[in-house]
């Protein structure tokens, strides 16, 4: 018999905007969305969190935002920065600032961390994540062994350009059958599409559709894949019982 698998489907960019945090909201109501990782310097961060305050199936974490690069005429460029990357100090105060704000908002620590555009994989940014994520006893998006990571449900290649194909329902249906055993979060960007102040824009509306498509919902029966929001993940503080989420 196969190992179970368990599923969180986390979305990112919660509070980046309005459109953003209805997009998150209908996924997880309507669709597969457990979790959501809050950009605390957005504008809508606020709404995000008295949205997230009524769905107490919802998992939120923080989702450090130390800058944003676009690719451009072959090369990358930066549109902001919040910390210089490569500068431990500036960098532990950034995120330090950005914990709280996060517990300001919300009265409690994050469930889990990641980032904006993956930048706690590369260090120093790596090893000041991590060692907060110790203290917190909260998982790192592909940092901790608990959880694996699953960033293919994506719209867009490496280089910012159109890849449609990766937010199809069939598509998602082909990840979910590859889902290993143990707990996988699965990272997407839903939202309604109407934001201008975004490089990852028609993508969203098209995200929420694949995430609430009852095809989907299928799948995870058929395969015996369990839905479940990053609270239920064993060995951390905020955990409690895998299985009382049921698909």
């Amino acid at each position: 018999m196969c190992a179970k698998r368990y599923l969180i489907v986390n979305a990112d960019d919660f509070g980046h905007s309005t459109g953003v945090n209805r997009g998150i909201i209908h996924a997880h109501d309507h669709g597969i969305v457990t979790s959501a990782s809050l950009m605390v310097r957005r504008p809508a961060a606020a709404e995000a969190v008295a949205y997230w305050q009524d769905r107490p199936s919802l998992s939120l974490g923080l989702h450090i935002d130390l800058g944003e690069w676009v690719y451009r005429n072959e090369c990358w460029t930066l549109l902001y920065h919040v910390a210089a990357l490569d500068q431990a100090g500036a960098v532990r105060e950034a995120i330090s600032c950005q914990l709280a704000i996060f517990r300001n908002l919300t009265g409690k620590d994050p469930s889990h961390i990641d980032s904006h555009q993956h930048v706690h994989l590369r260090e120093p940014v790596r090893s000041v994540v991590l060692e907060m994520a110790e203290a917190l006893m909260v998982p790192v998006r592909d940092c901790s062994p608990e959880v694996h990571y699953c960033g293919r449900f994506y719209g867009q290649t490496s280089e910012g350009l159109p890849y449609p194909e990766g937010i199809t329902t069939d598509g998602l249906i082909e990840i979910l059958a590859q889902l290993r055993s143990g707990v996988t979060e699965l990272g997407c960007h839903p939202g309604t599409g109407d934001d201008p102040d975004t490089t990852y824009g028609r993508e969203r509306a098209q995200e929420v559709k694949v995430l609430c498509d009852a095809r989907v919902r299928s799948a995870l029966i058929e395969m015996g894949i369990e839905l479940c929001p990053f609270t239920a993940v064993p060995g951390f503080s905020t955990t409690s019982n895998l299985g009382s989420v049921a698909t």
